[in-house]
């Protein structure tokens, strides 16, 4: 295979390529969620245990010693946890990709020079495997819902609806950080105090209201904002979603992700150069 080659950049051929190589990207999603855990004495229960023990963290300090609330002062402790959770869920599965894709080429040199591989996918393995622990923090969040409310919102079928285009941008910043990675090596040290940074500037931990308006314009300037508001929406206060703004959303995380591909495919050709 010749490293130096041009790749097509068309949206059609991103989507033919995905879609080709749809086994090989499940395979190694899933080997990179299995590898994870491998040797563990509780194996894949982790990606259950985790985000409970995080969100009993998080609960205790922001309910209990910050003495935060969504709404009035009769929410419960278990409706502010389950609150806070949304945001979690999504934080997580877009920090969990920002954050690994600077090094994924740099951690799988041996793939740009000696074997015949699709390097495009690499992005699309580790948003699979974040995937898998979105879906499984939702089980966790479903079943908290059911134990505290006795039901859950007909709405939480539009769950996948609203984290869809958030997994489309996460993964136009993945390919856009992977290749940057390879060249800056500096990316990947800054890449998670910029997570962090959103992590406290979307509405997680308090409610958009809690803030002067003069404030909230960056909140809202936040990626991660919307689709946090929309999940609760959905998820917990049994509402619709905002389908114009998923739309307008998912258009622009759509013209992301095309850009991240085509900076991805324009510059690989430099890869091995540098590795």
């Amino acid at each position: 295979m010749n490293p130096y080659r041009a790749h097509s950049v068309s949206p059609l051929a991103l989507c033919e390529g995905l879609w080709r190589h749809r086994g090989l990207i499940g395979q190694m999603a899933w080997r990179e969620v299995a590898g994870r855990y491998r040797g563990s004495l509780f194996g894949l229960a982790w990606s259950f245990l985790h985000p409970i023990l995080m969100l009993a963290v998080y609960t205790f300090v922001f309910s209990i010693a910050f003495r935060a609330r969504w709404g009035g002062s009769e929410e419960s402790r278990v409706q502010f946890a389950l609150v806070l959770f949304v945001g979690m869920i999504v934080h997580g599965l877009f920090a969990e990709v920002v954050n690994r894709a600077p090094g994924l080429i740099l951690g799988n040199a041996n793939f740009v020079k000696k074997v015949v591989f699709p390097l495009e996918v690499l992005p699309l393995a580790s948003l699979g495997a974040a995937l898998f622990h979105t879906v499984a923090s939702l089980a966790v969040l479903l079943a908290g819902l059911a134990l505290a409310n006795g039901h859950v919102p007909w709405t939480a079928v539009y769950a996948p609806l609203v984290l869809l285009p958030l997994a489309v941008l996460v993964l136009g910043l993945a390919w856009l950080l992977a290749s940057l990675g390879v060249f800056l090596r500096d990316v990947g040290q800054t890449i998670g105090f910029v997570t962090t940074v959103l992590l406290f500037l979307a509405p997680v931990f308090y409610p958009i209201t809690a803030l002067p308006e003069a404030v909230r314009p960056w909140l809202l300037a936040n990626p991660l904002t919307f689709i946090i508001e929309q999940a609760r929406e959905v998820l917990i206060w049994g509402r619709a979603p905002d389908w114009a703004g998923l739309g307008v959303y998912a258009a622009v995380a759509a013209a992301v992700a095309w850009a991240g591909y085509a900076w991805f495919q324009k510059t690989r050709k430099g890869f091995a150069d540098v590795l």
